[in-house]
């Protein structure tokens, strides 16, 4: 995960930061690694989280975003089972409603 996170912009790793610090206070037994290419946060082996860099933002993606509730409308995606929410910059980011998103798939 730092070897990848050291290929992105300094823009994004300022995100990725941002957000593995979010993750890691709200669910500490999740660990990270790199699946198909992109930042990703497992429990027991199975993936949870990911991100994936873009130019100008990051997506922070829930491998069963189609199933978590979502009451402000933030996550993107029409996929059968993966949702995200873009990040563009550090003070954009909704932490209430991602930490609840973070929160529901831990239970999952």
């Amino acid at each position: 995960f730092a070897e990848w996170k050291s290929d992105q912009s300094a823009q994004n790793q300022t995100l990725i930061n941002a957000l593995s610090r979010l993750v890691k206070k709200a669910a500490p037994e999740f660990t990270t690694t790199v699946k198909w290419g992109q930042g990703c946060w497992l429990f027991r082996d199975a993936p949870k989280i990911y991100i994936h860099t873009e130019p100008d933002h990051v997506q922070f993606g829930f491998y069963a975003g189609a199933k978590l509730k979502d009451p402000e409308g933030l996550l993107a995606g029409n996929g059968k089972f993966v949702r995200h929410v873009k990040v563009f910059t550090t003070r954009r980011i909704a932490r209430k409603a991602l930490v609840a998103f973070v929160e529901q798939v831990r239970s999952r």
